[in-house]
């Protein structure tokens, strides 16, 4: 199954009460073949008008973001936990994030990046398997197999806190030094064994 075709499967999804409250499922946008994946929170009030992730102000700035690092939009991959926005962007519910899961995790197998940027906490939670906060292990790269996730401050954390400005862009700046580092996950790491075929 392609990206397109699985957006026209999910698209009149019904599986959460958010379904009555949404204009349009908000699937995710960019490269189907990127290396880099970026995962938010859930869409807000611009993405669920145009059906498109972060083309707020939070988009604005992390094209910003990457700019500064050197990689264009055009080439990553960007999603959100959620698929469809939240009234008043209140944070997901537990059983929002559940019913998306799925959803996300297909997304994941279908692009098949090296790397996942979760944006904020409940993109690191859900990916990490974990309660622990952003602040404790952002920018810290984590081999899952076939992916790294790299916990990253969310860019709307800036548009809410100017002095979280500089905390945002050095996480992109430890994303560059990390995707300069070439390391490779697990499973895509060439064996260090001689083969005896």
């Amino acid at each position: 199954m392609t990206l397109p075709e699985f957006h026209e499967q999910i698209k009149d999804c019904q599986k959460c009460a958010l379904a009555a409250s949404r204009t349009q499922v908000v699937f995710g946008d960019g490269n189907p073949q990127a290396e880099i994946m970026f995962v938010g929170e859930a869409p807000g009030y611009y993405e669920d008008r145009q059906g498109k992730p972060f083309v707020g102000a939070a988009g604005k700035l992390l094209d910003q973001l990457l700019g500064e690092i050197g990689i264009s939009r055009a080439d990553v991959y960007i999603a959100n936990v959620i698929k469809c926005r939240p009234p008043e962007n209140r944070n997901p519910r537990a059983e929002e994030v559940e019913s998306c899961k799925p959803y996300l995790l297909a997304q994941i197998e279908m692009i098949h990046p090296k790397v996942i940027c979760t944006l904020g906490n409940f993109s690191t939670q859900l990916l990490l398997g974990t309660k622990v906060g952003i602040t404790k292990v952002r920018g810290q790269p984590f081999d899952k197999g076939t992916y790294f996730v790299i916990p990253m401050l969310h860019p709307a954390a800036a548009l809410h806190r100017e002095s979280l400005l500089d905390a945002v862009k050095e996480d992109f700046q430890q994303l560059r030094k990390f995707l300069d580092s070439g390391v490779q996950p697990t499973s895509q790491a060439p064996s260090d064994q001689l083969s005896l075929f």
